[in-house]
């Protein structure tokens, strides 16, 4: 009902009608380049005192479907919502149960995790280490980069064999060199403000049979559906919002070829300590089941044919190339 009653309105009625913030900038979809904008949310966080804290605007693509953030964030400025303790975040609340969800992601995409055996992995937005912690004791040589310089330094001061960088990829010598088994984006991508750029580069960054895992919000969930602009998945610093239908298209414009994915029903729901009954749970798997509609979108993008023919696994695998 929200999409047949949202207009779909031309760019610059688009520019007239929103105010763009000083970090921001008025883009067109990255998906498939369409310009016209159909506005759908106004995510929005209030103080105690009443103030808000902050607000923006999210359009959907009427051509492809592709959901993002308009006016989006500066690519330059995008280490601005992350440089003041953004650790402090990372691990208070949010990171109570990180480890058991990746630890899931993992199991779910057996048997590219199962044993590192010394394979090189690179975990892009590692934040505060917790995954690669989990990264060490599984045997893989493990590194990760991160935009806030505090949440590195505390991942250095977890970490025994692995290393965490402040920067992007080509900041580091050894990184920017390549070469990796396997890329891990865990709750990045929707941080993105050029995607396709980034993912080009993490292309380059796979060697032969590479992967690339990814755990982000998805623009498919039934919450979204539900609560709308009070959705949990948009958050202050969320730029764009993928389902099964959008991310093949930028996995297609950066070179991967194909892509798997597995249904996310909840930690609780997977970890066996939910408090829904068994027949709730059963219907709760049916409903994400039928129509994609996980809060989470978990997906497994392959580099080449190679890395399909090793860790495709049985498993549906979504050509893109």
């Amino acid at each position: 009902m929200k999409l047949r009653t949202s207009p779909v309105i031309s760019l610059d009625e688009y520019r007239s009608r929103v105010k763009l913030g000083a970090i921001e900038e008025f883009i067109t979809c990255h998906m498939c380049g369409e310009s016209r904008q159909q506005p759908l949310y106004e995510p929005s966080r209030t103080k105690k005192n009443g103030r808000t804290a902050w607000t923006y605007h999210v359009v959907r693509c009427p051509s492809c479907g592709f959901l993002y953030r308009n006016p989006n964030i500066l690519p330059e400025r995008l280490g601005d919502l992350y440089s003041q303790n953004y650790s402090t975040f990372l691990t208070g609340n949010y990171a109570a149960n990180r480890q058991r969800r990746y630890q899931q992601a993992m199991d779910a995409f057996s048997p590219v995790f199962a044993e590192g055996g010394g394979r090189r992995l690179l975990d892009f937005g590692c934040g505060a280490g917790y995954f690669l912690e989990l990264a060490e004791q599984r045997g893989f040589d493990a590194c990760g980069v991160d935009l806030s310089p505090d949440s590195v330094k505390e991942a250095n001061e977890r970490l025994t064999s692995a290393a965490a960088h402040f920067g992007a990829p080509e900041d580091v010598p050894e990184i920017a060199a390549g070469g990796f088994d396997v890329i891990t984006l865990w709750s990045v991508l929707a941080h993105l403000p050029r995607p396709v750029e980034d993912f080009r580069g993490f292309r380059d960054l796979l060697g032969p049979g590479g992967v690339l895992m990814i755990l982000t919000v998805n623009a498919q969930s039934l919450l979204l559906k539900a609560y709308g602009s009070r959705w949990n998945g948009f958050t202050r610093n969320h730029l764009m919002f993928y389902s099964r239908e959008t991310l093949p298209l930028l996995l297609r414009q950066a070179g991967f070829a194909g892509v798997a994915f597995e249904p996310f029903y909840g930690d609780t729901i997977e970890a066996g300590t939910t408090r829904l009954s068994a027949r709730h749970s059963r219907r709760l798997k049916r409903g994400v089941d039928a129509g994609d509609g996980g809060n989470m979108m978990r997906a497994l993008a392959f580099a080449d044919e190679k890395a399909i023919e090793r860790w495709g696994d049985g498993r549906p695998v979504h050509r893109v190339g």
